[in-house]
Order: C-alpha cells, then sequence, then structure tokens
C-alpha cells in the first residue's frame, strides 16, 4: 500500500513472468481455426451439423479469429456442400473471416476448391498439403523429386485458377533443412505466398520450434519474396500451447489451432488455451467475453465433453470448496478490491473472461465457505445452521449439491405433488418423445 493509502497492485501480485518474457511480436499476427476440419479428424468427434458450423463462424469472428478452414471439399458431397454453404455465409454475413480449404497436393483436390469458390462467389485460399519428412518418404516410397514435382504442379495450377496458396509441408518438424530448402523455394517460384510449418505428430519443443521458424524465415528473406509463415501444431508431448508461442515469438505470422484442442491423437493446438494466453501476454486486443461460449459450442456440436479440470471453461476452473482458499478469497472481497480478490487464489482472471469464483461446500470446507453460500443465496446465516451444515458436509466425502445442503437449511420443505393426470399425460409425452427418437 503507498503512502496515501492506495492499493498498488503491483506491489501486491508480483510478476516472476515479467523478468525474462519475450517482447510482444514485431511482426503482425492472427489466427486460422482448424476446428472444421483438422479437428473433426479425430477419430472421437461428431462431425457437426450444417448449422452447428455457422454458428460456430459467428463465435469465431467474435473472438476476433481472423481464417478459418471450412473444409476439404474433394472428401465428399457433404464436404463440398458444406465448404459452399459456410462461404456463402461469410460473404451474406459480411464476417470479417478468410475462408480457406484444405487439399492434397493434386488436381482432383483442388478443382473441388476452385469450384466452391466460384458457386459460393467467395475468394477460398488451398493449404496443400503432402508430407515431408524422410520417415514419410520411407513408408510411401516418395523421392525428394516426386515430392518437388507434384507439389510445383499443384501450386501452379491453383496460381493459374485465381486462388492464393499456402503450401503445408507435413512432419515439417523431423524434416531435413535440405530437402525443405527445395520443396520450399520450388513452392515459392510456383506462387506459393504462405509456407506452413507442421508439427504434424506433436514432436517439437519450443526450442526445435523457434529454430525451425528461424531457419525458415532466414530462406524466405534469402528468396526476396513476400511470404508469410504459419506454425500448426499438435498437441501429443502436451506442449501445443508454449510451441505456438513460440512460434509466434520468433516470427510466425499466423497460428493455427482447434477449439477445445480437438484433432487426431491427443489433439491439435487448442484455440482457447491459445486465446488465453495471448490475451494474458497483453497480446491480443479483442473481447474475449465469448470465449467460454464458443468453447461449449465446440463440445456440443463435436459430442466431445469439456473435462471438469480444463482450463478457463472447465467446471472447477474457478470453483473451490477448500476452506483456506475460500476464506482467503472472501476477505480479499471485503477489502473491495474485486480485481484482487479474483486474483488471490487464481492465476486466471476469471471476470476478464465474464466469469467468476465460485465457493462450494464440501469435506474439506470451513465456516467461511458455509457463511458465504448461505449469504449469497439470500439465506439467513446463524451460527447454529452453519454449524449443521458444515457437519454434514464433514461428516461426506464429496463437494455437497445445492439440493443437499438445502435440505440441511429447510428439512421440512416439500415440492408439491403434481396431480395424477399432469404425470399421465407427462409419461405419455415422454414415450412419444422417446419412441419418435428410436
Amino acid at each position: 500500500m503507498s503512502e496515501t493509502g492506495v492499493i498498488d497492485r503491483d506491489d501486491i501480485v508480483f510478476d516472476w513472468n515479467e523478468l525474462q518474457t519475450a517482447p510482444r511480436p514485431s511482426q503482425p499476427f492472427d489466427l486460422n481455426d482448424e476446428t472444421l476440419r483438422d479437428g473433426v479428424q479425430s477419430p472421437s468427434v461428431v462431425d457437426p451439423s450444417i448449422d452447428d458450423k455457422l454458428e460456430l463462424i459467428e463465435l469465431m469472428a467474435r473472438l476476433g479469429i481472423a481464417s478459418v478452414d471450412i473444409g476439404l471439399p474433394g472428401a465428399s458431397k457433404r464436404a463440398f456442400d458444406d465448404v459452399v454453404a459456410l462461404a456463402r455465409f461469410i460473404g451474406k454475413k459480411k464476417l470479417p473471416l478468410q475462408p480457406n480449404c484444405a487439399a492434397r497436393t493434386v488436381q482432383a483436390d483442388i478443382k473441388p476448391i476452385v469450384e466452391a469458390s466460384q458457386k459460393s462467389g467467395q475468394k477460398l485460399t488451398v493449404y496443400t498439403f503432402i508430407g515431408s519428412s524422410p520417415i514419410r518418404q520411407w513408408a510411401e516410397n516418395w523421392s525428394l523429386d516426386f515430392i518437388e514435382k507434384t507439389s510445383a504442379e499443384a501450386i501452379a495450377f491453383a496460381v493459374k485458377e485465381g486462388l492464393e496458396v499456402a503450401y503445408v509441408t507435413e512432419d515439417t518438424t523431423r524434416s531435413q533443412p535440405k530437402n525443405l530448402d527445395v520443396l520450399f523455394r520450388s513452392a515459392i517460384d510456383n506462387g506459393a505466398r504462405r509456407l506452413v510449418l507442421c508439427d504434424t505428430v506433436g514432436h517439437a519443443t519450443p526450442s526445435g520450434t523457434r529454430a525451425l521458424v528461424e531457419w525458415a524465415k532466414g530462406l524466405i528473406d534469402a528468396s526476396g519474396v513476400d511470404v508469410k509463415l504459419d506454425w500448426h501444431g499438435h498437441n501429443d508431448r502436451g506442449l501445443a500451447v508454449p510451441n505456438a508461442l513460440a512460434a509466434l515469438e520468433a516470427g510466425v505470422h499466423r497460428l493455427h489451432a482447434c477449439g477445445l484442442g480437438v484433432g487426431e491423437r491427443v489433439g491439435n493446438t487448442s484455440m482457447d488455451q491459445l486465446l488465453l494466453n495471448l490475451k494474458l501476454l497483453g497480446w491480443y486486443p479483442h473481447d474475449l467475453s465469448h470465449l467460454v461460449d464458443y468453447v461449449k459450442k465446440v463440445s456440443q456440436a463435436t459430442e466431445v465433453d469439456i473435462p471438469v479440470n480444463y482450463p478457463l471453461s472447465g467446471a472447477d476452473a474457478f470453483r473451490t470448496a477448500t476452506g483456506v482458499h475460500a476464506a482467503a478469497i472472501i476477505k480479499a472481497r471485503t477489502k473491495g478490491d474485486a480485481w484482487l480478490a479474483d486474483r488471490i487464489y487464481s492465476g486466471v482472471p476469471a471476470g476478464e473472461f465474464g466469469l467468476e469464483q465460485v465457493i462450494e461446500v464440501g469435506h474439506m470446507s470451513g465456516m467461511s465457505n458455509v457463511k458465504y453460500w448461505l449469504d449469497r443465496r439470500g439465506l439467513k446465516v446463524t451460527d447454529a445452521l452453519v454449524a449443521k451444515v458444515l457437519e454434514k458436509a464433514k461428516s461426506s466425502s464429496w463437494t455437497l449439491s445445492e439440493k443437499e445442503i438445502l435440505k440441511v437449511v429447510k428439512p421440512t420443505a416439500k415440492k408439491k405433488a403434481p396431480a395424477k393426470k399432469n404425470v399421465a399425460k407427462g409419461r405419455a409425452r415422454w414415450r412419444t418423445r422417446t419412441a419418435s427418437t428410436g
């Protein structure tokens, strides 16, 4: 506290992170959402309905996401139709999103993108991919000449059709510099204006990520052509978000990620965790009050549950039933500084994302938990009642539900039983609904 009695927040919350933090990236950067394409490759997800996809597209725009992969139209008729519908929707709603589509480095995959672009009236960027690592060459019996020739023909074809091209080398993080040099220079010569560095199997570490990005920047600088760099990562080692941040610090212009981190195996870089960290670093200016809505929509649309301990959006992210923790939060609130109260037991301020700290009552709770819980619900707080609720909590091995606590608070309260005829009608409606849904 200063001499004037005003709280100095910097004295109360000392931040070691700032002692060696990287400076804000000097290059402009944006984000590419891969949820609707790379994300739905997970064998455990449901490919969202077109209505869910349209809703997700709008949420992406609200979060300031600049680019979105809307599918691989060459995969099926449904994929093609969804791409056209999504592209049209972006144009009709005038959403600030740049749509792109994935394609193998073959004309058969690129032609549907050309057709979808013409049919929708929207310009689509082609993200054309091919494996580049020695292990992939070995498995496929591909020579470097074959990869280069196939890539060059695909890129040249897309450019001739008037589409922008991003060249994606799968497994870049395990590819040899001499091979990447050949492929990247050829791609640039044939018109690719983005190079996508891929950690396809989640192999990279932050230091390896920085080394690759710096090497690629050197190659681009030597070419004299204005080419942007993308980073696309997976989370097999649990390093996807740190790798994405390292890539950004090293100079990439676009980061790829998926909502809830969905994707093959253990998933892609989590878009929501990436946005969370970019916001807390002060590198992302957009309003993220709808970030949890986005995660919940991804969960509902793909039928992937949000883990209870998941950062920001998990049920337990800002929830405590521990006596010491709850008491500290409550004491901080009574001092009248909501900003500090939101941070005393949380490295992520709930209020910045439209949420709040939640105090529950359980077997590790104290009197403060119970008093706060009762007071927040407008219930009369007495020592006898607090002791009674706490006794119930201490005799349990779980966090009490609201129903369990209210049963202690109002043991005589009973719900009015519905009339028998209403019950019968309810059962009939349930039977009808069950039969109609199989």
